[in-house]
């Protein structure tokens, strides 16, 4: 295992996968190093659908008319819902849970692409989310954050260079 500095450096979106098909035991590990996500109260709000079905990744892929194409030739795909019920924090929640599962994803040699799901339009009169609630059958309680795509990567992205980071981001004391 890499340091979580080296791991953050070379995460990159991926959008192009290998047709070959993610252990069961790596999604385990993705799906349970979610469960370990921080949550306001412990209120948990999260869930996750994990996707393998082509179809069901073809009809995903069509949730929005752009960003989510790359589903198609995704092996899988795992949806962010949270239980609006439960927290008001609940984006925040599953946001935290979402990259903890593409930083665990990054561990274990895969690569992963966080596809916008709130928020956005789908091309036939309603919102993306709207589109895989019915979808999936998940109940109205719930909203979808958003669509990790994950695989084996079929192409090379660089690292980031730290010479290059916006340090004049950083503020120290005041503004």
């Amino acid at each position: 295992m890499e340091s979580l500095f080296e791991l953050l450096k070379t995460r990159r979106s991926i959008r192009n996968y290998l047709p070959k098909a993610v252990e069961k035991d790596k999604i385990n590990k993705i799906t349970q190093a979610a469960l370990m996500a921080p949550a306001s109260k412990r209120s948990n709000p999260w869930e996750f659908i994990v996707v393998e079905n082509k179809p069901t990744l073809l009809k995903l892929s069509e949730c929005r008319p752009h960003g989510s194409q790359m589903l198609v030739d995704s092996p899988l795909a795992i949806v962010i819902i949270a239980d609006k019920t439960k927290s008001d924090v609940w984006m925040e929640d599953a946001s935290i849970a979402a990259i903890i599962m593409q930083l665990q994803a990054q561990d274990l040699g895969l690569g992963s692409c966080w596809i916008q799901v709130y928020g956005r339009e789908n091309t036939e009169g309603k919102t993306a989310e709207q589109y895989i609630l019915e979808l999936l059958n998940i109940p109205d309680q719930y909203s979808v954050l958003c669509i990790l795509s994950i695989g084996y990567p079929d192409e090379e992205r660089k690292p980031f260079d730290t010479e290059k980071l916006a340090i004049d981001k950083i503020h120290f004391e005041i503004f």
